[in-house]
């Protein structure tokens, strides 16, 4: 009795330095193994899908982050205020136009800003983040933009930097000979420019489906998937033997 049971302990260690020679505990063996073959069903499942389902699931994904983005996103309004260049009496009407360019690239600048941070009642950094101005080569008219997350300070905005740019033209009249006279007030917007949810979700639609297509084209095809039958491979071909040497050797 004693003999066997020294051989069974003598065995137990044998078997577990088997399984630890392989560096993996006996337990951790079969969830490696079920992860294996659930990853290999995976990889089946996705192979058996529709080429159309990743157009479909790229438009899908790219609605919910456009919609998202849009929701998220706080709308802005916009408001326009116009000024318009008057030519002095005498004075060539022609020059007009080209004050009036000048004075759109003025409005930005801090000489302009600085005095309209005053009425606006935003610092200067945030009416030069906020306000932009356009020109016509057609008209002498400056237009001053401004966006803000609220339609009435945008249009605080506007009209105070259209305000300030106007008294910095007055002080130069004497030696330009052009003033700048107020054309029309900015009023508060009703609506938010910005775009809505439906138009960010419909503009994620339309590239999630163009990254879709583009994973089309690059994915590989099924036939190089999954192995066919081997090729078949020639095998030598025999050249005729004449009939002289037939006879030679009968």
């Amino acid at each position: 009795m004693t003999d066997k049971t020294e051989n069974k302990t003598q065995k137990r260690p044998d078997s577990r330095a088997g399984d630890r020679a392989d560096g993996q505990a006996p337990g951790c063996r079969r969830p490696a193994t079920a992860l294996a073959r659930a990853g290999t069903r995976v990889r089946s499942r996705a192979r058996s899908l529709p080429s159309w389902s990743l157009l479909i699931a790229g438009a899908l994904a790219g609605t919910l982050a456009g919609g998202a983005y849009g929701l998220a996103r706080s709308p802005q309004y916009t408001a326009t205020s116009y000024v318009v260049a008057v030519p002095a009496e005498g004075s060539d009407p022609a020059s007009a136009l080209g004050f009036a360019q000048a004075y759109g690239r003025v409005a930005t600048q801090l000489a302009v800003l600085g005095d309209a941070q005053v009425w606006a009642g935003v610092p200067a950094a945030t009416l030069e983040e906020s306000v932009r101005t356009a020109t016509s080569p057609d008209a002498p008219m400056v237009a001053v933009t401004a966006t803000s997350a609220r339609p009435g300070l945008a249009a605080d905005m506007a009209n105070a930097v259209a305000r300030a740019l106007t008294q910095h033209a007055s002080t130069t009249a004497h030696a330009t000979h052009v003033g700048l006279r107020q054309f029309a007030r900015a009023t508060e917007p009703a609506e938010p420019s910005s775009a809505s949810a439906a138009l960010t979700g419909l503009v994620g639609a339309s590239a999630g489906g163009l990254l879709g297509a583009l994973g089309l084209l690059v994915r590989p095809r099924r036939a190089a998937d999954t192995p066919g039958r081997p090729a078949a491979v020639p095998g030598p071909a025999h050249a005729p033997v004449p009939t002289s040497d037939v006879r030679g050797h009968l």
